[in-house]
């Protein structure tokens, strides 16, 4: 698979320029260049005429099909506008520029691992890859003791969730001989094995760490506090998706046919999940904390595709990959500049900058599930799928109950900018470059809003 190769190549050539390029602009520039080549690689293998067919690689280990080229499209075009926005604020972290960028193509190389995994090892290094290098990202800023608080717990907390993974697999082995996910020879939903269905739920344990699922999320708002923005941006969107994506390929693979035994386990975490994220931020102070409870409620989302085992939730994530990491990843860029991270900061910004305003009010309008944005769609195909089930009603009803919770802590921000007086101070002002790229994304979460057949196409 050339992504996985391209993006490693990339790790490597950053490692080096960090002894060969002493002078940041220059640095920029080829981070630049770099990431727009990863972005073309993942187009020019998606418009493959094989792109369309299932092809396995590596002893069978990676298999690529329809959904994956467009996850990896979608995914590495969401990466490009991240790098446009927050390239030189990631330079600004620390003096080890290079570094940072190297690490970040280095998760992408994990990511494509979890997009097209087909062996339980391989996502296992896949997990790694990506949660190893966040560690060193969220204590990057030395001196910040936030930041080395941040990097401990999410440490500790990945390696907490890393041994619930290898008990899951080390009992999914027990039971099947296999590692390979494709051919688990126990899926007969009248004679469960104990061993199996043990590892099924360790996997839920595990990757309910990774995203942030109650009651497994305890450690993400302190983590995405203490973690520099830049990062945090990186973290709550393209990892949370990724993980997702993981997730779900491994559970519409192998588990379907004993659904019955683990969708109830699911469907109380994914209940809970939704609770916890948006009443707890309904009651923060910080718009950043805010977004960290908000990203473990989008989460409550994303799982009805791992839920619902159908196309109908496979679309849904190609959407909310674009939906909700544009909206995050824009946000961010906005809240990177104030000086005051609370509601009051934003107080008045419609005065001082009413386009940045305007565009923060469609990122918070597709984060909130309004209709005519990305996010609406999103929610939509999520619903869509667990109700195309039948069987989880009263959990579609519930999420649409939390949804509207989660408009009055968004419209808080928009209430902030719009309709209280104040001077929304900011530490640096907008270029016409970063208000060109804040733009393109308010302008997609729109395009998708109205046209999503543009990200799901026929998976």
């Amino acid at each position: 698979m050339i992504l996985i190769i391209t993006a490693s190549i990339i790790g490597v050539v950053l490692l080096f320029a960090s002894f060969l390029l002493k002078h940041t602009s220059s640095l920029l520039h080829l981070v630049t260049v770099l990431f727009a080549a990863l972005f073309g690689v993942a187009i020019w293998e998606a418009l493959q005429p094989t792109a369309i067919l299932t092809q396995s690689f590596y002893l069978d280990a990676i298999r690529v099909d329809r959904f994956t080229n467009q996850f990896n499209v979608l995914i590495t075009g969401c990466l490009f506008l991240y790098i446009l926005l927050m390239k030189k604020h990631i330079a600004a972290v620390g003096k080890y520029k290079a570094e940072y960028f190297a690490l970040i193509a280095f998760i992408m190389v994990g990511i494509f691992m979890l997009s097209s995994f087909n062996s339980l090892l391989v996502m296992f290094l896949g997990i790694e890859i990506v949660s190893i290098p966040q560690y060193i990202l969220a204590g990057s800023d030395k001196e910040n003791l936030k930041s080395t608080e941040a990097s401990l717990k999410y440490f500790l907390m990945g390696a907490f969730s890393t041994g619930f993974l290898l008990m899951g697999i080390t009992l999914l082995y027990g039971a099947t001989g296999n590692f390979m996910v494709s051919e688990f020879n126990f899926l007969q939903a009248t004679s469960i094995n104990p061993l199996a269905l043990g590892g099924v739920l360790l996997l839920i344990v595990a990757f309910g760490f990774k995203v942030s699922a109650a009651p497994m999320h305890l450690w993400t708002p302190d983590v995405y506090d203490g973690t520099p923005t830049p990062f945090t941006a990186f973290m709550a969107t393209l990892v949370k998706v990724a993980a997702f994506v993981g997730f779900m390929r491994l559970f519409q693979t192998s588990f379907t046919a004993i659904s019955s035994s683990w969708s109830l386990a699911l469907s109380v975490v994914i209940a809970l999940t939704l609770f916890v994220g948006n009443i707890t931020a309904v009651f923060q102070q910080s718009v950043k904390r805010m977004l960290a409870y908000s990203s473990i409620a989008q989460a409550g989302f994303m799982l009805f595709a791992i839920i619902s085992l159908n196309a109908i939730g496979r679309q849904g994530m190609l959407v909310y990959t674009v939906a909700y990491s544009v909206a995050s990843i824009c946000f961010f860029a906005i809240l990177i500049k104030m000086k005051d991270y609370t509601y009051d900061g934003f107080n008045g910004l419609a005065k001082k900058q009413p386009f940045i305003a305007a565009l923060a009010t469609i990122y918070m309008l597709s984060l909130a599930g309004i209709p005519l944005t990305g996010g609406f769609m999103a929610k939509y195909y999520m619903l869509k799928a667990v109700l195309f089930e039948g069987t989880y009603m009263w959990l579609a009803i519930f999420a649409l109950l939390m949804a509207a919770v989660s408009v009055y802590y968004y419209f808080k921000v928009i209430i902030a900018m719009y309709f209280k007086e104040g001077e929304a101070a900011m530490v640096d002002s907008f270029t016409k470059e970063e208000k060109l790229y804040l733009t393109i994304g308010a302008m997609a979460l729109l395009v998708v809003g109205i046209f999503p057949s543009l990200v799901t196409g026929t998976i």
